[in-house]
């Protein structure tokens, strides 16, 4: 199995997209990316938005020979409903367009699935087999913290090895959100990190409750790579708000990296860096 992130918050934008090749298909996940229309009371600098278009442009290169398209939830930055053309002839496995979903994520589910000229499928706790390779859908889990923001689906492929995307779950504070993760026991682990850049909506409470659980999957499964990217990327200081983990992830042997490491690239933190990005201009 052949892991390749494609575009993450470590690349510059916001996204999580990522291409996964067997020997018998290859699978692309999420294939979307966006901008935080504000961040520190400032709209995306345009480093970010040519970063946005070059990442866009990658993202529907690897789609070109994908055989599976998932769509893990509808934010804007895991679909892309702007040119829905790249997903022609596809085999699309989604999450559920009208069940455990908020009335937005219904609205835009709704949508992009009119425009698609593809086969779907409706994913959430299903499973599905393309020779040797089997994907694995969890039930819908929340957002992060609550189902204010809706709810995603967990995703597991294996072939020689067991890879896992958590989707959208904010640091996994919430033990549904843990449970298919440990049940699943991957190899490499790509996860939505805790959402350390706004203390004001994720405090420590949370905070503390994902690093325990993000903990417990380290003691628990065999995991070998843990990616930490998405929300967590969002702040310079990351390291250091989930410094006990990397110290308990050094004692069992396991490697946390950031998407843009594992893919061998420094890490790029524009929207982290949108101030100093506008004062530089000034400059």
């Amino acid at each position: 199995m052949k892991i390749k992130p494609i575009a993450f918050d470590s690349f510059g934008a916001r996204s999580m997209c990522t291409a996964i090749e067997t020997k018998d298909v290859k699978i692309v996940i999420d294939p979307s990316v966006a901008l935080a229309p504000k961040r520190f009371g400032l709209p995306p600098h345009e480093l970010e938005l040519r970063k946005k278009e070059e990442l866009w442009s990658k993202i529907k290169e690897e789609l070109k020979d994908a055989d599976v398209v998932i769509i893990t939830h509808y934010h804007y930055d895991h679909h892309n409903p702007n040119e829905p053309e790249v997903l022609n002839d596809k085999i699309l496995l989604v999450k559920h367009p009208k069940n455990a979903i908020n009335f937005s994520q219904m609205r835009r589910a709704h949508y992009f699935l009119s425009l698609l000229k593809a086969k779907v499928e409706f994913a959430d706790s299903k499973e599905f087999e393309f020779g040797n390779t089997r994907i694995v859908f969890s039930k819908p889990v929340p957002h992060g913290k609550d189902s204010k923001l809706g709810y995603v689906l967990e995703v597991l492929v294996e072939e020689d090895i067991k890879f896992l995307f958590t989707s959208d779950v904010e640091g996994m504070p919430l033990n549904e959100q843990v449970e298919f993760v440990i049940s699943s026991d991957p190899d490499v682990l790509f996860v939505d990190g805790p959402m350390t850049y706004m203390p004001h909506i994720f405090g420590r409470k949370l905070l503390e409750k994902s690093l325990e659980n993000l903990n417990k999957i380290l003691e628990k499964t065999g995991v070998k790579v843990l990616v930490l990217d998405h929300h967590l990327l969002r702040d310079l200081n990351w390291r250091a708000k989930v410094e006990n983990l990397l110290k308990k992830a050094e004692e069992l042997g396991v490697d946390v990296k950031s998407a843009s490491e594992f893919a061998g690239k420094p890490e790029n933190l524009l929207e982290a860096r949108r101030k100093e990005l506008y004062q530089k201009s000034l400059d």
